[in-house]
């Protein structure tokens, strides 16, 4: 009797435990990287990058539990030594009645007009009421270090939906407002995006048209910053995060860019042509090159050249990046 006791118990763990559905995501690449610069006086170097991240999703009915670790070259640059993985997507997600709803800490994306950013606890909530999708959104300080750093420090309400094919979501913001409209007009999409500031001269704004001619891809954006604004998106269009010291802008710089991708030979090879401008002795222009082609280990191969040209002659630089890298 003990025994049948015993194997009944052990039978219901094991059947509540096979409901909790878990998967690993994840994706590595290693970078190689020759810059040559066109002055004497300037350094060339070559360096060898690596970026891995995993994410765990654990999911019973409704409700997930989202990991996200990450490592790079830069997390023992400090030290000279390797470290560990790092921690950043983390949150649960979940469903009461019909609103959606989301507590933690995660990354909101890059955009053409603003950077990335993480803050610790935030929360999301939305719903839908007669096709418009209405979300609140609540976080703490990026990158909050103490349970005071991280109250509330922004509150957003968004309001989305669709109209005789526009769609259109109007963002109201702790200190100004956000515009963002999209459709598609005879093969053509076109998107524009306005982030607008309560604070003088900071307006920021992006409008992109792109489409498909002949099995050519072509996309051009236009963006623009006030003179008190700063660009600091990452896109195709060029990483501008300060962060990553890419292409660091300053205030008022505007950016204009265009990109031709097609399929040749089992390769997708794709061009970008950027100019960074509006700042006097600041403009940048770069053209790059890239041919990217999958590999039968799953894997795939990139090669990118790019080549600068900067008011500051220190700057010019050719640069040369091969990666390998794979998701799963």
């Amino acid at each position: 009797m003990k025994k049948q006791l015993l194997i009944a118990a052990v039978a219901a763990t094991m059947a509540s435990v096979s409901m909790a559905d878990i998967s690993i995501t994840g994706g590595a690449k290693v970078n190689y990287t020759y810059t040559d610069y066109d002055l004497a006086t300037s350094t060339d170097g070559n360096k060898f990058q690596h970026d891995i991240d995993l994410t765990v999703v654990g999911q019973s009915g409704a409700t997930q539990v989202v990991v996200t670790m990450a490592n790079d070259t830069a997390d023992g640059a400090a030290s000279g030594t390797a470290q560990g993985f790092d921690l950043e997507n983390r949150y649960v997600s979940s469903s009461i009645a019909d609103v959606n709803v989301k507590v933690g800490s995660w990354d909101n994306g890059d955009d053409f007009v603003s950077a990335s950013a993480r803050a610790d606890g935030k929360f999301s909530a939305n719903t839908t009421i007669s096709g418009v999708k209405v979300t609140y959104d609540a976080s703490g300080t990026s990158g909050a270090t103490t349970a005071a750093a991280s109250n509330v420090a922004s509150e957003t309400v968004t309001v989305a939906g669709s109209m005789g094919g526009v769609n259109a979501s109007y963002k109201q913001e702790t200190a100004g407002e956000e515009i963002k409209l999209s459709t598609t007009v005879a093969g053509v999409s076109l998107a524009y995006h306005a982030d607008n500031s309560d604070t003088a001269n900071s307006d920021r704004s992006s409008i992109e048209v792109s489409g498909e001619v002949s099995g050519v891809k072509v996309a051009y954006v236009q963006i623009d910053a006030d003179t008190s604004a700063t660009i600091e998106g990452d896109s195709w269009a060029g990483d501008f995060e300060g962060a990553s010291g890419a292409y660091d802008l300053t205030a008022g710089q505007d950016v204009a860019a265009i990109k031709v991708s097609t399929a040749v030979a089992g390769n997708t090879v794709a061009f970008t042509r950027t100019d960074v401008d509006g700042v006097a002795s600041a403009d940048t222009s770069f053209n790059k090159l890239s041919v990217t082609r999958p590999l039968a280990s799953g894997a795939t191969f990139e090669m990118t050249y790019t080549t600068i040209d900067d008011d500051v002659t220190a700057n010019d630089a050719d640069i040369l990046d091969l990666e390998l890298a794979v998701k799963f």
